[in-house]
């Protein structure tokens, strides 16, 4: 058990998975969860911290507290993705994102796609540096990433648990997805609407893959990547069909793909080099020289008196001696 848990991978997955992540968080500020800013305009008694702020404690959220966690959540994540002190930005932007969620989730409404990326922040500081590109193999970085790993799957094994838990046999067959299309389906979810009892077929295809999510774990790579592959096609339909995007969730799962071969500064720079004038000169066909045959020519035999031979040293054959 010990030995999968810390299974070695290249230190340059563990590089390119933590510049997605902490990449992530920024986007997340600005463009997922940016309305956490407008909870300080709620009245402070509807602020019902969850059971990790009640035993901290934290306090109440302020317009002072919110504007600072946000802009230094947002420094820090960017230089935590270059790779720089891992530990010492990890950690704080471990911290910051936690008490981000803790305001976000404490006024009524728990999102659970945020497990998987939570606990990549909380791991991500003990795989130590890590660069791009590195083939050099870490248990310290596969620790991390198997546990994020881990995390994702139960984020899809639980949300099958408190479906079952919590609304019965009835979720199956009951109007879950149909309430969900009213609410904020698309048109090709008005599509799929209409064709009978395909709703039904969905919401019981939702459950056995949930329940069956960690089967992910005992296939061979090549078939784990096309699970994984699955996984995100589920979600894109998720997105196209209810516009919920799990972007959290998304980012997290990252941990699966063997990212180190993604490289996109080299690929920009490869590029770069292809366009530029220095490039085409040096990719230009060259003009062809002309091929010299190293071996001499043979001069044929030397007529007496003709003159001397190649070597001007040797004596001419048939010329007699003296004058």
């Amino acid at each position: 058990m010990t030995r999968w848990l810390t299974e070695a991978v290249p230190r340059g997955r563990v590089a390119a998975f933590r510049t997605v992540v902490y990449l992530f968080v920024a986007a997340d500020l600005v463009i997922f969860t940016p309305w956490v800013r407008t909870r300080v305009s709620v009245p402070g008694d509807l602020y019902q911290p969850l059971l990790i702020g009640r035993l901290l404690p934290l306090p109440t959220p302020t317009e002072t507290l919110v504007t600072v966690i946000f802009w230094a959540l947002l420094l820090l994540a960017l230089l935590a993705a270059t790779g720089r002190a891992p530990r010492l930005l990890g950690w704080a932007v471990c911290a910051l994102y936690l008490e981000w969620m803790i305001i976000a989730m404490s006024y009524g409404k728990v999102d659970h796609d945020r497990f998987g990326l939570l606990v990549a922040l909380a791991v991500l500081p003990t795989a130590g540096r890590a660069r791009h590109g590195d083939t050099t193999r870490t248990e310290a970085g596969g620790w991390a990433l198997r546990v994020t790993q881990i995390a994702v799957i139960c984020t899809y094994f639980l949300a099958a648990f408190a479906k079952l838990r919590f609304g019965g046999l009835d979720w199956l067959t009951g109007s879950v997805l149909a309430r969900a299309i009213i609410r904020r389906g698309t048109d090709l979810a008005d599509l799929i609407a209409q064709v009978p009892y395909l709703l039904i077929v969905a919401q019981f295809g939702i459950v056995a893959f949930e329940l069956l999510s960690p089967v992910v774990f005992f296939l061979p790579p090549r078939w784990r990547h096309a699970m994984v592959g699955f996984f995100y096609s589920f979600h894109a339909v998720t997105i196209a069909t209810i516009t919920i995007s799990f972007a959290p969730h998304l980012a997290a799962m990252t941990s699966f793909l063997p990212l180190e071969r993604v490289r996109p500064l080299v690929w920009g720079r490869r590029l770069v080099r292809r366009g530029s004038p220095e490039a085409a000169t040096t990719d230009a066909p060259q003009p062809r020289r002309a091929e010299v045959d190293p071996t001499p020519a043979d001069p044929g035999p030397v007529a007496a008196g003709a003159g001397p031979a190649l070597d001007d040293q040797a004596p001419v054959v048939g010329r007699p001696a003296g004058p």
